[in-house]
């Protein structure tokens, strides 16, 4: 008789296990669903660990919208080709880019539509054990970039008119951070940064020989796909985001980047040195991109 009894509880306690396995596959496939449903009504942007996209984490860390209106999701890539792709692929609804990825994409049929041009700039800087000085002492060198972007126009740019004596062999090293790396570990010969690893390249003994500022051109962007500007919810959200980015970039330029130094150390992972050296940057409120620089990108394409 006890051995029976020993067998019901068990069978009862082995029915209620299975019951409750069950249900918990039940629960966790209703949160599931709940959650990619959230996401797919959330405005989601493909973001790189660069100073240009400091408006967009300061809206986000610090709670500026009314989630009623925005729920902004911030979809982080060390490499533009990833956030390209994610908006290519219709995971993003934007992304920060510059105009030479973006302007390329849409002659491959890609529709995009410009929010705002951003305040990105690039250097080209040399590793101080190369002794290069300056950009006609590139010959047999190799300089990192990315193909098919800013820093791919900018070497073509800076070499245009310059006469080396050999080849310079460009190196694509898609993410941002393996790429600075290369350069603190004397494992290139010059590369194309953006703030903040132009300041921690420069802090390190590396010579800048070129600056994208003194081209007066601006190729930092943020691009949307462009059906997300004829949805009205989404309309109403990127208003919302509009509203809150110009918050941002006036609180920047009041208390400067370095008031934000714990978003800049979570999505960038500069160091108090690197922060502490950070040029006075001023962002600008949304304004789309100029055509002249949009024309200066196609005649080189």
């Amino acid at each position: 008789m006890k051995k029976i009894l020993l067998y019901i509880l068990a069978l009862f306690f082995a029915i209620s296990c299975g019951n409750s396995y069950e249900e918990q596959k039940r629960l966790s496939r209703a949160e599931r669903a709940r959650l990619q449903r959230e996401d797919s009504l959330a405005l989601k942007i493909a973001v790189m660990p660069t100073l240009d996209c400091l408006p967009l984490y300061i809206v986000k860390e610090h709670a500026l919208n009314d989630t009623s209106k925005l729920d902004l999701r911030l979809k982080y890539f060390t490499a533009q080709m990833d956030c390209d792709t994610a908006l290519v692929g219709r995971s993003v609804e934007g992304a920060v880019s510059d105009l030479v990825r973006t302007e390329r994409m849409k002659r491959e049929g890609v529709k995009l539509d410009y929010i705002t041009s951003t305040n990105a700039y690039w250097q080209l800087i040399t590793n101080y054990k190369a002794r290069i000085k300056k950009v006609d002492q590139l010959g047999d060198k190799m300089v990192a970039m990315t193909r098919y972007s800013a820093t791919d126009f900018l070497t073509d740019y800076v070499l245009e008119n310059v006469k080396t004596q050999s080849e310079v062999f460009r190196i694509q090293v898609n993410d941002v951070n393996i790429r600075l790396s290369m350069l603190l570990n004397n494992e290139m010969d010059a590369m194309w940064l953006t703030e903040p690893q132009t300041t921690t390249a420069r802090i390190n003994g590396n010579v800048v020989i070129a600056d994208s500022k003194n081209l007066k051109l601006s190729l930092g962007v943020l691009a949307v796909r462009s059906e997300v500007m004829k949805d009205k919810r989404r309309k109403v959200q990127m208003a919302e985001l509009v509203k809150t980015y110009n918050q941002a970039c006036d609180s920047i330029n009041k208390n400067g980047v370095k008031h934000y130094a714990d978003i800049i150390k979570k999505y960038m992972k500069a160091n108090d040195k690197t922060i502490s050296q950070l040029p006075k940057l001023k962002f600008v409120h949304v304004a789309a991109p100029k055509q002249a620089d949009v024309d200066a990108v196609n005649r080189k394409k």
